[in-house]
């Protein structure tokens, strides 16, 4: 099936030429480097744009992304993969890798096939634009994840692992994640802080404790710990922060912000 842009005209620009002209804006000349894993923010791309650009554009083009994003809609199944089809969105159309799909099923059988649990899901769809201009032609598996408990998470990255070592292309598993939520921003910088420690760390199960404890509202720590889970379980050795910033930059409202942060495993 053909997934139509769910928030085209509203997180990004529905315009192919002005959006191909911002992604290219946010992204960088930097070397890059071969991910295993990264962490990138899915907000409006005015505000979490420059972060996710340079994350993406530091990485070098894998065959496929194992995409991995909350369910903000509450929709299908609690961890849901889309297993065939395309995603459109206004510069380009990304295809799902199928083989790899059933092959993640069959090691993950507590994944359900699901469509609707990303039909208007904006977290992975955000992801699409700087993957679609610095790793064209690379396809997809989308999984989102509404609340498990921590040893489901690390199964599942375990699983994700066992695919992919299986796997005779490169591939890079994308947490999709904002950080804090609607904090002044000394606040939202000091609790962002604690978790990003425990992902630099590569300690999944202390950044899923200290999200609780500390009681940071990081939406995507679910799928950051399953990444976190399966970049360990593939010989992961280093996670670098590429960019750390608040919506207060953009707006210049410091007074209720949302962080963003990306990561690159290495």
């Amino acid at each position: 099936m053909k997934r139509q842009p769910a928030v085209a005209g509203r997180f990004y620009d529905a315009s192919p030429e002005r959006l191909s002209s911002q992604v290219e804006e946010f992204s960088t000349s930097a070397e890059k480097v071969k991910a295993i894993g990264i962490m990138a923010p899915h907000a409006g791309l005015i505000y979490s744009g420059p972060v996710a650009g340079q994350v993406y554009s530091a990485i070098e083009p894998p065959g496929s992304f194992v995409l991995l994003g909350p369910n903000h809609t509450g929709l299908g199944a609690r961890l849901a993969i889309m297993e065939a089809g395309e995603w459109e969105i206004p510069t380009g159309s990304v295809d799902i890798d199928s083989k790899l799909a059933k092959r993640i099923m069959a090691d993950a059988p507590e994944l359900s096939p699901d469509s609707e649990a990303h039909m208007m899901e904006h977290s992975l769809e955000v992801q699409l634009p700087f993957i679609v201009h610095n790793a064209p032609g690379a396809k997809i598996v989308p999984i989102t994840i509404m609340g498990a408990p921590l040893e489901d998470l690390l199964e599942l990255g375990r699983s994700l692992a066992k695919t992919i070592k299986d796997t005779l292309y490169p591939i890079t598993i994308s947490a999709s994640s904002d950080m804090s939520h609607f904090l002044p921003d000394k606040e939202a910088r000091k609790k962002d802080q604690m978790a990003i420690e425990k992902v630099l760390a590569l300690d999944p199960e202390g950044l899923y404790e200290i999200v609780r404890s500390e009681d940071i509202s990081m939406c995507g720590v679910l799928p950051t710990v399953v990444m976190l889970q399966a970049a360990i379980e593939l010989g992961a050795c280093e996670a670098r922060l590429i960019h750390y910033t608040t919506s207060g930059e953009v707006s210049g409202d410091f007074g209720s912000v949302v962080g963003y942060a990306g990561v690159v495993v290495t």
